[in-house]
């Protein structure tokens, strides 16, 4: 295993360190690094709280700022963090206003946001993100997983809370989002934990996992390798399929590497799915191409398909300022 490590146990906190030394006008630690919180909170909003297992960077913590999140709590690489981490977050955060909590679709991440929710006290409606097509049922989870979708429901609701609506009316935007949102996505290679030092998976030379998790778990099926104009066909058909006739109209597009994936072939399949989306009717309103929710080293890709009222493409307008992602300003 080669990796830019100076030990196992500091990775974590080492990199959540360089991420505050390099946007100090953005971002702060909490103690022990439970949190990550914007610099300048604003007061008499509702604060929005994400987080999950560490290895997707830059989500969570890289989407902390104006116009998304106000605190993100980072657990270990592919681990849940603790409900004392929310719990201590929403006690940084809350402007009085209430909190939303937008969670990934992933056993650990729900059931320790709920115990944080409980354990604070506090007035908290939760979110969860259930955006992959590829599976029903998988490892760690009950019913489907939360991925790259999550960003998108971030982003808008983020500008949403920006412009001061209520705990409410964020909660029922933050599910309508979730629910106009589909994902896919194909593994070429493994990923590597650091406290592993190998592959998490094995997969030969001239295969990929169809409908692979972010962290590796299995997806429809193992195959061998396809062109990427029939990769890009999979994940569309599967996309709009599960769709149906809602996947006519404007959309938000994310096509998303997973860490190990240069932007030369990131933009070739963004390209090979543009008329594939268009020809079932999703005329692509905005667009992002980049690893925006990676699984660590993994070359491989997802496609999300947010399907956006006018609502929606206005607040995926609205400026955003954090580490990962920022217009507008």
């Amino acid at each position: 295993m080669k990796k830019f490590i100076n030990g196992i146990d500091s990775v974590l906190s080492e990199s959540l360190d360089g991420l505050c030394v390099a946007h100090p006008d953005l971002l702060v630690a909490g103690p022990e690094h439970k949190f990550i919180r914007r610099a300048e909170l604003k007061p008499g909003k509702v604060a929005l709280i994400s987080g999950g297992g560490s290895g997707h960077e830059p989500l969570h913590a890289g989407f902390v700022g104006q116009g998304m999140l106000d605190a993100a709590c980072p657990g270990q690489v592919f681990t849940a963090p603790t409900p004392d981490q929310m719990m201590e977050a929403a006690e940084a955060v809350d402007g009085g206003a209430g909190l939303l909590f937008i969670v990934k679709n992933y056993e650990g991440d729900v059931m320790n946001f709920d115990m944080g929710r409980e354990m604070s006290g506090r007035t908290i409606e939760t979110v969860i993100t259930n955006d992959d097509v590829a599976v029903e049922d998988s490892l760690y989870t009950t019913g489907r997983r939360g991925v790259a979708g999550t960003m998108i429901v971030e982003k808008i609701v983020g500008a949403a809370a920006e412009r001061g609506m209520s705990l409410g009316e964020l909660k029922a935007l933050g599910d309508a989002v979730n629910e106009a949102t589909r994902s896919m996505g194909v593994a070429l290679t493994s990923c590597t934990v650091p406290a592993a030092g190998k592959p998490t998976f094995e997969i030969g030379d001239n295969e990929m996992e169809m409908g692979v998790g972010i962290h590796g778990e299995p997806g429809r099926r193992r195959v061998a390798m396809m062109s990427a104009d029939a990769i890009a066909a999979e994940l569309s058909e599967a996309i709009c399929g599960d769709l149906g006739e809602a996947a006519n109209g404007n959309a938000i597009v994310l096509l998303n590497g997973f860490g190990g994936t240069p932007a030369m072939e990131l933009y070739l399949m963004f390209n090979a799915v543009k008329p594939l989306l268009e020809k079932h009717g999703a005329r692509i309103a905005r667009s992002l191409v980049g690893s925006y929710v990676t699984s660590l080293d993994m070359a491989g890709c997802s496609l999300t398909v947010s399907m956006a009222s006018d609502e929606m493409l206005a607040l995926w307008d609205d400026p955003v300022h954090t580490a990962a992602l920022r217009w507008g300003v």
